[in-house]
């Protein structure tokens, strides 16, 4: 039987607490905020629905904080992923090849299967229904569904298992219940070793998360020089994987290390302890700085990102100061009905905080979109692509990518489909609109150092072909099948 430790050993340059953490590290793929993760139950159960409220045994996973952290360390070294990282196919039993019936250069994907004379497009189906949810048109949106349904799974291949969970979507927003559903998923119980599981099986087939971490974490190393203290505000922080890792770098450094200070910035967590996980992320932290020898300090702030002062960041004067923000900015509002953007207002108090760097990672989407047809459209090329990089590189039957699937992708498509107003969290843009934007805000974009980004596609050779990194101007692009799916990039505050 696969134990917990020989999960954390596969996974190789992450770090966590406890199994039920990884949850947490869907965040930094660009997901929603608003999961709790506070118990998980053993359902196993299929995405339908009608059984998001079945009430299962449940599994507490709290871990005592005086709990050693040696179990973890193969969970940590970054540098030893970085030489001795494993294909796909070996440590997850993915399968490697060209997927079939993938997506086009925008990431639509089409599924013809032969009924008869007939040839189901599912794609065709789900954007007819988009038209008819457009029109109001409740008779014709049923009976596309009822189409749709014949020839949709959770357990099919990439476009049958997209089209079940639009159709859910589609299904909760004419019934007018999203916003409930959503919130039904991001409260149902997971064991935290099948979530653990799931996500060793998301990082061994997929480089993006680790990609992201080299990028961020080596740009800020080669920033340190000879600084004495670094300050990273990390707006969207999370469990804190990626600075386990730098703790671990910094500590290498010659001459020792800077002592290290993070603000680590998320969202209020629902009930009554709105900051305990971000509070609990600075005592971890705080352990592996005692075990690694760096001086470290962290402060913890849960609030709506907008609504922080300068004064809430407790900023010293000579220190190294880095913003990060790896995708979650797009969790934040963008303009409201009267004008007022609080994603702007973030931007805005970035340059004010003046740092010698803003790293910056996005979910390079357009379903953002005020217009639902064009907003359905957008999500379901971005969610098919990431349908179809599963099919290609994770078998199918795999129990742990169909929990995947329904965790990150179900529950995405509920909220961009069936939520609206404050409730519609999932709100990204492409990089070019970011570009502009946070060059309005007062910044100058950088260019990656070539050294990182040579790294990073060394990485790559170790995944599917299929996989890209690219750069276009001073933006490092990662992608799937010619379709970019996250942009990073780095940032200077311009001259008052």
């Amino acid at each position: 039987m696969t134990t917990e430790k020989s999960l954390y050993d596969a996974l190789n340059y992450d770090l966590v607490k406890s199994p039920s953490d990884l949850i947490g590290s869907f965040e930094y793929l660009g997901h929603s905020h608003n999961s709790s993760g506070v118990k998980k139950n053993r359902s196993r159960e299929d995405s339908d629905m009608t059984e998001l409220h079945r009430s299962n045994k449940q599994l507490a996973n709290n871990v005592d904080e005086n709990e050693s952290l040696e179990m973890y360390d193969d969970g940590l070294i970054c540098s030893k992923f970085d030489s001795q990282t494993q294909t796909c196919s070996e440590a997850a039993g993915c399968k490697g090849g060209q997927s079939k019936g993938g997506p086009n250069r925008r990431g639509g994907l089409k599924k013809n299967k032969s009924t008869g004379n007939e040839s189901i497009d599912l794609r065709g189906l789900l954007m007819q229904c988009a038209q008819a949810v457009s029109n109001f048109n409740h008779q014709t949106l049923n009976d596309l569904l009822l189409e749709i349904r014949q020839h949709s799974s959770p357990k099919g291949d990439g476009v049958e298992r997209a089209a079940h969970y639009f159709a859910n979507a589609l299904e909760a927003r004419i019934a007018g219940n999203g916003t409930a559903l959503y919130a039904a998923l991001n409260a149902k119980m997971v064991a935290s070793i099948d979530m653990l599981k799931a996500f060793k099986i998301f990082v061994m087939a997929c480089p993006f998360k680790h990609m992201s971490n080299i990028l961020a974490n080596r740009k800020i190393r080669n920033l340190v020089g000879s600084a004495t203290t670094l300050h990273i505000i990390d707006f969207g922080i999370a469990y804190g994987c990626q600075w386990a890792c730098l703790l671990h770098d910094l500590s290498q450094m010659p001459g020792g290390p800077p002592k290290l200070r993070i603000t680590g910035i998320d969202f209020p967590q629902p009930g009554f302890r709105p900051d305990e996980r971000v509070v609990k992320t600075g005592r971890r932290l705080t352990k592996y700085g005692e075990r690694f020898g760096v001086p470290f300090e962290y402060n913890a702030i849960a609030q709506r990102w907008d609504t922080i002062s300068l004064e809430n960041l407790k900023i010293e004067k000579n220190e190294l100061l880095v913003v990060n923000s790896m995708y979650r900015l797009h969790h934040v509002q963008d303009a409201t009905e009267t004008g007022y953007s609080p994603r702007d207002a973030v931007l805005n108090l970035i340059r004010k905080i003046n740092p010698d760097m803003f790293i910056h990672g996005i979910v390079n989407g357009t379903y953002n979109s005020p217009f639902f047809v064009t907003r359905f459209k957008e999500a379901f090329f971005h969610i098919a692509t990431m349908f179809d990089m599963f099919e290609a590189v994770i078998p199918k039957n795999d129990e742990e990518r169909q929990l995947l699937e329904q965790q990150m992708f179900g529950r995405e498509a509920m909220n961009i489909i069936a939520c609206e107003g404050t409730e519609r969290v999932e709100r990204p843009e492409m990089y070019k609109h970011w570009q502009g934007r946070i060059v309005r805000a007062g910044f100058r974009q950088v260019r990656v150092n070539q050294e990182i980004v040579k790294h990073v596609k060394k990485v790559k050779q170790d995944y599917h072909e299929d996989f890209s990194v690219d750069e276009d101007g001073k933006w490092v692009l990662l992608g799937w099948k010619g379709r970019v799916v996250q942009g990073f990039s780095c940032w200077i505050p311009t001259q008052n």
